[in-house]
């Protein structure tokens, strides 16, 4: 391996350790608040605990002598305040701007974590040599380690930088880092207090997964009515189509046969007969359809040959156009190309598209000659109906016009296009174009 790929693997790996492990989450206003509350708070502290040492010492300097009688001599000790207090050769004053410039960055602890913890080990060194301010960037060292550990993004960084601050408070305040006693509580109680807060913002972050939770349950159910309402529109078109076109073709079967019962009786019997057939086609397909709705409440049962029989294809086009000659409607179907195996949802919407086309014929261009074909070709299958025009049946007023809208829903599903309208020569043409991916 050369030495220029060991480096940019090196650099890579560097970039993968730094790299951040997803945004900071959002700071509500309240948070902001607290972060200035602590800084401040934590800077008045330091401030009132130097008054009172200075008072200590002149307690101590004012110390009585002790009684040369019997007994033991008076104790005077001062009682030292968490933070040590102004030595006799500094001034007040820039010592109190110096302890609100160790806390200020803690203002900015939650959104800029791993900055603030950099900034008071900065100013930590800047201020060694004021012990009091020393003293107090233990304390915000302190918070801001805390606060990079659990909040900053840059997680590796973050820890590394914490025994970092460790060596470097150890070397800055040597024989000065000693505790005094009454700071214990302070060591103790600030950063339960920042933890406690950090576990308020963690169960707030618990409380709003719950509610995303609920609402993308909600969602999922909402999903699921919609599709159910859509499976139940797919099978309103089915039964659309089963009973639109096969009512429609007995209807004129049994209306023809009423008019030659009499004068040719044979013609009559065979009309009859191909009414019974179309009756016993759309009962078997009404079984079909709505045994989707009644399967799962009912449980399973025997199911006969009709229930079985599977929904109908390209291979059912024959029989398609020969009901419909049958009935006197003057059909021509013709196929080019090379067929291809075709999805069974494809063949059901080529069928049912036909069908629909066949029965609007039936309605709305009585008389009329049709012409189907089917074309396959390289990445689709086309398929047209047109007629060469006709009178309005009886049938025709009860037409609404969903048979269309029912066949554009299902050639969307598939990715098809359908065009129907009238022919500058006379009559309607329904064509549709469906893409169909080649293995």
């Amino acid at each position: 391996m050369t030495e220029r790929a060991l480096l940019g693997r090196l650099r890579a790996g560097v970039r993968a350790l730094t790299r951040p492990a997803g945004p900071l989450p959002p700071l509500p206003l309240r948070g902001q608040v607290f972060d200035a509350v602590l800084a401040l708070g934590l800077g008045i502290a330091a401030i009132q605990a130097g008054d009172e040492g200075i008072q200590n010492r002149a307690r101590l300097v004012n110390c009585p002598l002790p009684d040369p009688g019997p007994g033991p001599a008076p104790v005077c000790e001062p009682v030292w305040p968490p933070f040590l207090p102004v030595d006799e050769g500094q001034s007040a004053g820039p010592t109190t701007l110096l302890l609100l410039l160790v806390v200020l960055p803690l203002v900015f602890r939650r959104r800029y974590p791993l900055g603030v913890l950099w900034i008071v080990l900065a100013l930590a060194t800047a201020v060694s040599e004021n012990p009091a301010a020393l003293r107090l960037s233990f304390f915000a060292c302190v918070i801001a380690g805390y606060t990079a550990a659990v909040f900053s993004p840059y997680r590796l960084p973050a820890l590394a930088s914490l025994p970092v601050a460790a060596v470097l408070h150890n070397t800055l305040q040597s024989d000065a880092s000693s505790v005094a006693d009454s700071a214990v509580p302070y060591l103790i109680l600030l950063p339960i207090a920042v933890a406690a807060d950090g576990l308020r913002r963690w169960k707030h972050r618990a409380d709003e997964g719950q509610a995303r939770m609920a609402v993308m349950a909600h969602e999922q159910a909402e999903a699921v009515r919609r599709a159910t309402e859509h499976e139940r529109a797919r099978i309103a078109r089915e039964l659309h189509d089963v009973v639109t076109h096969n009512v429609s073709v007995m209807v004129i079967q049994a209306g023809g046969a009423r008019k030659i019962m009499d004068s040719a009786p044979e013609q009559a019997k065979e009309a009859l007969l191909a009414v019974e057939a179309s009756g016993r086609s759309a009962m078997t397909e009404l079984r079909h359809v709505m045994g989707l709705l009644t399967m799962q409440a009912e449980g399973p049962e025997p199911a006969s040959d009709a229930d079985l029989a599977p929904q109908p294809g390209l291979d059912g086009l024959d029989g398609l156009v020969q009901r419909m000659r049958d009935t006197g409607v003057p059909i021509e179907l013709t196929r080019s190309g090379h067929r291809m195996p075709l999805p069974s949802g494809v063949e059901l919407t080529v069928y049912r598209l036909v069908q629909e086309a066949l029965t609007n014929i039936v309605k709305h261009a009585a008389g009329a000659s049709v012409r189907v074909t089917l074309a396959y070709g390289d990445d689709d299958v086309q398929v047209e109906v047109a007629d060469t025009g006709g009178r309005s049946g009886a049938a025709a007023a009860t037409g609404a016009g969903r048979g269309l809208i029912g066949l554009r829903e299902r050639l969307a599903v598939y990715g098809g296009v359908l065009q129907a309208g009238p022919r500058l020569s006379g009559g309607y043409r329904v064509h549709a174009r469906i893409p169909v991916e080649v293995s």
